[in-house]
């Protein structure tokens, strides 16, 4: 079908943070991840007149904070999009198309922002073309991206920018956990999961009792992730025993994390994340600043803090049992030099006013 020049496609997807697993959950073991609304990201794609005889194109902007400014986005990752978009749907005939991407995720955090993007711009293609695709495409295509933009990845991030409510992942099956968040709607299907698995389906209460507020800060560092998991690549090659040690402990923390969150015991999560940090920490993946905010959010009495995402920079997370106490840990680490926070509330606290 030829769709006539000037339409428009739109999709959305938002930002994500890791709790624990990280860097562990690319070589199999679980992770804990929940989406952050709070952090949204648009895509716009345009169709274009083409020039005969040319090639497909597809050009990808950045919306600036002006009314009409944009910057061209140059990555790998979003080019590679159109041809495999066009090879999984049947898309045929000669395309052009621009993306203007509106992404309020700070790039280099470990917040998901090339996966946000990815999937937003996915989303976008699909509404423009009139094409439906499941979970298992978008995931799929995202994923692709990812791996360019990246080098080796997970998936986590190809799923959890579009959760709704936290996910425990493990070798690209996600399981959605039943713990209201801003947007949690219960009941309704996992669009975003490419495999859902119930697991303890049943056997626990329908929602989670677990309530709590995560707070992410901004170290103003950029990070990277591709030179992380290249760094630890290195050290594992060097030491297999290095690499196992890392696992199983990171195993047993989210594993146990998990059955905390389900049971609602706060304390014993947040103790968790700090043990996590420590993991990372050891392998060199933290630094002073990000060792100064975690010091800092545990002095303003929160339940456990550690660094979240590819690590070298970026952002920490902490956990806080009540709002008040969220508050002051978003003081503490002002006063640290987070350079911006963000309050994530769970359970009771969902509909919490940060």
């Amino acid at each position: 079908m030829d769709l006539e020049e000037g339409r428009i496609g739109w999709g959305r997807a938002h930002a994500k943070a890791i709790l624990l697993g990280e860097h562990a959950v690319v070589y199999g073991a679980p992770a804990l991840a929940i989406p952050v609304p709070q952090l949204p990201v648009t895509a716009t794609a345009r169709r274009l007149r083409c020039s005969d005889g040319g090639a497909d194109r597809i050009s990808f902007a950045m919306a600036g904070p002006g009314p009409g400014a944009v910057t061209p986005l140059a990555a790998d990752g979003l080019r590679c999009l159109l041809p495999d978009f066009k090879a999984l749907t049947g898309v045929d005939g000669h395309v052009c198309v621009d993306v203007i991407i509106d992404c309020a995720i700070p790039q280099g955090r470990g917040l998901g922002s090339s996966a946000a993007c990815a999937r937003a711009a996915v989303l976008a293609l699909a509404d423009l073309f009139d094409r439906r695709l499941d979970a298992r495409e978008v995931f799929d295509l995202v994923q692709a991206s990812e791996k360019v933009a990246h080098g080796r990845s997970s998936g986590i991030d190809a799923l959890a920018t579009g959760a709704t409510s936290p996910l425990l992942f493990r070798s690209g099956t996600a399981r959605e956990l039943p713990v209201p968040m801003p947007g949690y709607a219960p009941g309704h299907p996992a669009e975003h999961s490419p495999e859902r698995t119930d697991g303890d389906a049943g056997e626990g209460p329908p929602s989670y009792a677990f309530d709590g507020l995560f707070v992410l800060a901004d170290s103003g560092v950029s990070g990277s992730t591709k030179e992380a998991v290249e760094l630890l690549w290195r050290k594992f090659e060097r030491s297999a025993q290095t690499q196992a040690d890392f696992i199983l402990g990171a195993s047993r923390l989210t594993r146990a994390a998990a059955r905390d969150l389900a049971h609602g015991r706060t304390s014993d999560f947040g103790a968790r994340m700090t043990e996590n940090h420590k993991l990372l920490h050891e392998l060199g993946l933290s630094t002073d600043r990000i060792d100064g905010l975690v010091e800092a959010a545990l002095a303003a009495g929160s339940l456990g803090a550690k660094i979240s995402g590819g690590g070298l920079g970026g952002c920490v997370i902490a956990l806080a049992a009540e709002p008040r106490q969220a508050e002051a840990t978003v003081r503490s680490l002002h006063e640290a030099g987070a350079v911006r926070t963000w309050v994530v509330p769970m359970g009771r606290f969902a509909n919490h006013d940060d």
